[in-house]
């Protein structure tokens, strides 16, 4: 007799009632809990204890820093409301996109910083992430920083622009800027695209200058001069074309600066009433644009102080160059005098593209006729072998006695850099003076021969020097690397 063939495994329980059709499933199931159970708690387990204490945080604005089994905080955000923002990371719906979702199967606990406002959980979000560079963080890792509203008070008719270095020191020449000194400077803003609309709007009402002219009271040049389209416009009152007097236009700028350090309630509650009269005569365009203007009016008060130094690299500025070497040599303790630095990186994009980078600082600045770049032949991913091939090929000649070392070697990265860098020097038959590495999250310095880091504050000036010639290294790299890949890509 023939078996009759198997029917599939659908059709098996196709007529089946619900629990007959449950408890055949049931029924296959192991019985021995050993094979199905563990004492170790499941990822499900653990994202609802930390969901658990999510909704248990006060309902404040902040910053939270999630961290995985070792401790280490693995990405940095910001919160309107704790409990609301952070719980949502753990419930089973989750879907944080392809880039964050594997955060979750590593996140063991999270700290949080409570805030005032929403600007200062903002403003602490940004610090914490360029200062500690978490993995999953992608938003705000470059080197880019929140704009400043800067106001002249030491020219014949002062100027209104925006800034991203309200220190007014010139990176070339290390000398501030004529406009800066004494200049008011407001800011960090949050916006920058609120802050452009602002001084566009501001712009119409008090018509201050924006423009970089250097323009001074009474001279016989500016009867003839012809003024930018800002002015038929009415948007400026052309000191530039001798069309004010200094008392008068000063007297703009000051009222400026009281509309922008006030509440700015009776300009808002005309541009409210000018909207709903354009809403009521069906004007939409009109009252959208009216509309948009308000918002960025508003946004004028989502900034900080420049004294609370959210942003030390662009408000404390380059230091004195001869300052910040003095401070290198201390710190080294080298016994003479440093005159050279130069400091090498290595930029690709998944092996592809490799290339290295050379830059020079003498006494202090930049020496761009020593900048050299290098396109990596000997390997392709391997950062360590990629950094000696660079390192080679520069001091094969000062190895042999041909050519002076630099005072300090710099390479960009930790502790493997350094001693990947120190095996080339150790096979030349002259050693370099010094050569120490700069590790960009923890910003230590790793100096030859020593295990231990040497670990500066914030502030210490040859630590901004170094850090100075570790960002300018990174920038020349990357650059040449995407000259490279624009090339492959689009076939140059």
């Amino acid at each position: 007799m023939v078996p009759a063939p198997a029917r599939p495994y659908a059709a098996r329980f196709r007529n089946l009632p619900q629990e007959a059709f449950v408890q055949s499933f049931v029924s296959d199931v192991p019985q021995d809990k050993s094979e199905v159970s563990s004492d170790e708690p499941t990822q499900g387990d653990r994202l609802r204890e930390l969901g658990i204490k999510a909704r248990a945080l006060p309902a404040v604005p902040g910053v939270y820093l999630m961290k995985d089994d070792k401790g280490v905080v693995i990405y940095v955000g910001k919160a309107k409301s704790l409990p609301d923002r952070v719980s949502s990371y753990f419930v089973p719906s989750a879907d944080l996109g392809p880039a964050k979702q594997p955060m979750l199967d590593m996140v063991v606990d999270f700290d949080t910083i409570e805030c005032d406002t929403e600007v200062s959980a903002l403003l602490t979000e940004a610090r914490l992430i360029k200062d500690i560079k978490p993995q999953f963080n992608v938003r705000m890792t470059d080197d880019k920083s929140f704009p400043y509203l800067v106001i002249s008070q030491r020219e014949d008719f002062p100027r209104v622009f925006i800034t991203r270095n309200p220190s007014g020191i010139d990176d070339r020449t290390g000398q501030v800027a004529p406009e800066f000194k004494g200049a008011k400077v407001l800011g960090p803003f949050i916006d920058s695209g609120a802050l452009r609309e602002s001084l566009k709007i501001t712009q119409k009402i008090f018509k201050f200058r924006t423009c970089s002219l250097d323009i001074i009271e009474n001279d016989p040049k500016n009867r003839h001069f012809r003024p930018c389209l800002l002015h038929p416009i009415g948007q400026c009152t052309a000191p530039c074309a001798d069309r004010i007097s200094s008392e008068d236009y000063k007297a703009d700028v000051k009222r400026f600066v009281k509309f922008i350090g006030s509440k700015r309630s009776v300009v808002l509650r005309e541009m409210r009433q000018q909207m709903d009269g354009a809403s009521k005569n069906l004007e939409f365009e009109e009252a959208a644009t009216l509309r948009d203007q308000i918002k960025a009016i508003e946004k004028l008060d989502h900034r900080a102080d420049k004294s609370d130094q959210w942003q030390p690299e662009t408000e404390i500025g380059y230091v004195d160059p001869q300052k910040g070497l003095a401070s290198l040599q201390r710190t080294l303790g080298l016994a003479d005098p440093i005159r050279c630095v130069e400091g090498f990186d290595i930029a690709h994009l998944q092996g592809n593209e490799t290339v290295g980078s050379k830059v020079c600082f003498v006494d202090g600045r930049p020496f761009k006729n020593e900048y050299r770049r290098f396109k990596i032949k000997s390997v392709d991913n391997d950062d360590y072998k990629a950094l000696q091939e660079v390192v080679s090929r520069r001091y094969r000649e000062a190895g042999k006695g041909w050519e002076l070392y630099p005072e300090v070697i710099l390479i960009d990265g930790g502790l493997g850099q350094l001693h990947a860098a120190m095996e080339v020097f150790d096979s030349l038959d002259v050693p370099p003076p010094m050569v120490v590495s700069l590790a960009k999250k923890e910003e230590l310095v790793y100096v030859q021969r020593e295990s231990a880091p040497i670990k500066l504050g914030r502030d210490n000036l040859g630590l901004k020097l170094l850090q100075q010639v570790r960002d300018e290294a990174h920038r020349f790299a990357q650059h040449y690397h995407h000259i490279l890949r624009r090339k492959r890509t689009l076939g140059e």
